[in-house]
């Protein structure tokens, strides 16, 4: 039976009571978390999967991490034809952490399992930041901290923008967060390690909880000097830094199809020197304006208080490689390159709260974070599921699932970019027209691209983009994409099987 210090606070004296079957759900300390994950997963899902109903993700890159899953299912090579002929992911980025989704998928193999498992992975995040918050700002105040992280955009971004391996990374960084807070160092490089077969750059974060774990931890909790915690954190540091030099300098290029980090370049500076780099790297963080809006916008949901917590500096890592890269999509609010910050802001927020004496302070910062939650909502995906279009279908998609359908299993199909993850659970698909290899572009652009050897063909004309495109790249315009169709049927003998509401199928003449 266990006994209640007087001396304790609320929350904690509420934890410390035991569970009866007469308790509410969200009076149990242990299931509150797991509600909130399990709402916030649903959530996730719920637009997930009606924006793959809607035609709305895409080959670039639910379809490629899809080949890379089903390859692991099948106890392949994760090659993404996708990508390039006999391509191995690894040789993109480093992300071994994959396969263990391969179970899952082998049980349903569908693009959905992928949405799902990003879906539950997303909210699991959420568990170990509302058990932090029950005993920091007790059982309301974690709400508002469930509320805040669940909602927030960041999340919201990559639950609704196809497949990211990052999704692994978010709930194995938020359960270190969590420990680093209860100062259980050991814990904590146990939940960040695995960041290392997650994604290369994430061996950054990893050196960054073990710089904190030695600056905190050099000394215990009653001050006297901890020279374990310390050698751990410089340990864990050298780890990460270690890793993550390897896997770019050495296992990305031994399994890439040009022996080198494709995505090196996107970091090159763009002065003369190195002298001339260091000097203005402090502007050019923040050059465009998108960069500074997007560093208030990742502090934000915490209303600025993360600012106040040693723990943000954990973030510094992801936030400096994309302030620092070329690639403008890196800059931005969209897609899934925030959702790792996410947890670090709400570990923050819940670090300077703790530590906050004032009741009528603590309240206060809940009330803005719960402001700037409701504020911020409607401009980011999850406010879809209150859009009419989400719940309707179209003529349109109609038509593209019937002729999909008549694409066999096992078939070969070069398919435009929102078609793509409608095939890759039962074909072999690569994306029509096929997009100029980096670093050839011109040579495509005058010698025309490759001769299409796919069995089937489908090509979508009302895709609400033009696709392949990438920023400061050759764009691909639907004219030309027409022009690369009427050839497949004119020089390269397919025949057209159906066209219908903008959507044409061929398939190849047998020869």
């Amino acid at each position: 039976m266990r006994t209640i210090d007087q001396k304790a606070s609320p929350s904690e004296r509420e934890a410390a009571l035991p569970d009866t079957p007469a308790t509410p759900w969200y009076r149990r300390p242990a299931l509150v978390p797991w509600a909130w994950a399990a709402a916030f997963c649903l959530l996730y899902a719920t637009v997930a999967v009606r924006r793959h109903l809607l035609l709305r993700t895409t080959g670039y890159d639910l379809g490629i991490f899809e080949q890379a899953v089903r390859a692991y299912a099948e106890l392949r090579a994760p090659v993404a034809p996708l990508r390039g002929e006999d391509f191995n992911l690894l040789g993109d980025h480093f992300h071994p952490l994959l396969a263990t989704l391969a179970p899952l998928y082998r049980l349903w193999p569908s693009p959905l399992t992928l949405l799902v498992a990003q879906s539950a992975l997303l909210a699991l995040g959420a568990v170990p930041l509302v058990r932090w918050a029950r005993r920091a700002v007790g059982p309301r105040g974690a709400h508002v901290v469930a509320v805040g992280y669940g909602l927030s955009w960041g999340i919201a971004s990559a639950a609704a923008f196809d497949f990211h391996e990052i999704a692994l990374a978010v709930p194995l960084l938020s359960f270190s967060l969590e420990a680093l807070g209860r100062r259980r160092w050991r814990t904590a490089v146990a939940w960040a390690a695995p960041l290392l077969l997650v994604k290369e750059d994430l061996g950054l974060t990893l050196a960054a909880v073990g710089a904190y774990i030695a600056f905190k931890g050099r000394t215990d909790s009653q001050g006297r000097t901890d020279r374990r915690a310390r050698t751990l954190g410089l340990v864990t540091s050298a780890a990460g830094l270690l890793g993550s030099f390897l896997e770019i300098k050495v296992l990305i290029p031994a399994f890439g199809p040009d022996g080198g980090y494709a995505h090196g370049g996107q970091l090159a500076v763009a002065h003369g020197s190195l002298l001339d780099a260091l000097a203005h790297a402090p502007l050019d963080l923040l050059r465009p304006d998108t960069k500074a809006t997007t560093l208030i916008l990742v502090l934000a949901p915490s209303a600025l208080l993360a600012l106040r917590s040693p723990l943000t500096l954990i973030a510094l890592p992801t936030l400096a490689w994309r302030m620092a890269s070329e690639n403008a999509f890196h800059w931005g609010t969209a897609f899934h390159y925030s959702a790792v910050l996410m947890p670090v802001v709400f570990a923050g927020l819940l670090d300077v709260l703790g530590r906050e004496t004032n009741p009528r302070n603590v309240r206060a910062a809940l009330a803005t974070v719960l402001a700037v939650t409701v504020v911020l909502l409607p401009s980011f995906p999850l406010a879809q599921l209150a859009q009419r279009a989400t719940w309707q279908t179209t003529p349109h998609l109609d038509a593209a699932r019937a002729l999909l359908a008549r694409i066999p299993d096992g078939a070969t199909v070069a398919a435009s970019n929102r078609l793509v993850p409608q095939l890759t659970s039962r074909c072999t698909v690569v994306v029509f027209p096929t997009f100029p290899v980096e670093g050839r572009l011109y040579e495509h652009q005058r010698a025309g691209l490759p001769r299409p050897t796919a069995e089937w063909i489908v090509h979508d004309s009302e895709a609400p983009e033009s696709w392949p495109y990438r920023p400061g790249h050759w764009p691909y315009p639907l004219e030309q994409q027409q022009a690369e169709l009427t050839a497949a049927v004119g020089k390269y003998g397919y025949a057209l099987v159906a066209r219908r509401d903008g959507i044409t199928l061929l398939r190849r003449a047998a020869r």
